[in-house]
């Protein structure tokens, strides 16, 4: 289905010009407790700096392709550009990226090899909405900032140059 907000794909290429997969970047997730706490924001800020936040929803490695590290090489590309790309796109650039893991089927090996860092499990609930009932499996929660500074940013004042640089 069609993300909702701000979107960016990527297609992973070779050298050569054949795709090995692709990558989707979009908006974070509204409220995730255990990212809201390590954060350290309150609801207000939260609502109001949930942009500066980029989830990467949907990567994938076409399953015919057999490159060793190549998962986490592109995990690397990515955090190097995406604040360029985003901002070419968008006009500001991204604090952190988050993305969830199924434990069903991975054990996010690839985040871990580039650098992300492991926050804890959701707690399987879904998005809540009035007259929906939605269930989920707990998932595995990573993030990586993408300034020394992001925590301060996130939980501060975000306006102005300062939101875009």
């Amino acid at each position: 289905k069609k993300p909702f907000g701000c979107r960016i794909r990527y297609f992973i290429v070779s050298g050569s010009g054949d795709e090995l997969g692709c990558i989707l970047l979009a908006g974070a997730a509204k409220s995730m407790e255990v990212r809201d706490k390590w954060i350290g924001w309150s609801d207000e800020i939260r609502l109001k700096n949930l942009p500066w936040i980029v989830n990467n929803a949907r990567y994938l490695i076409f399953p015919w392709v057999r490159v060793k590290h190549l998962a986490s090489h592109v995990l690397g590309q990515l955090v190097r550009r995406v604040s360029e790309d985003w901002y070419e796109q968008f006009g500001y650039r991204p604090l952190m990226l988050e993305t969830f893991v199924d434990p069903a089927h991975f054990d996010g090996t690839s985040y871990r090899a580039a650098g992300w860092t492991y926050l804890g499990d959701t707690k399987g609930r879904g998005l809540r909405r009035p007259g929906r009932e939605y269930k989920t499996t707990p998932k595995m929660l990573f993030v990586k900032p993408l300034t020394k500074n992001f925590r301060e940013r996130l939980c501060g004042e975000l306006k102005g140059r300062e939101a875009v640089e």
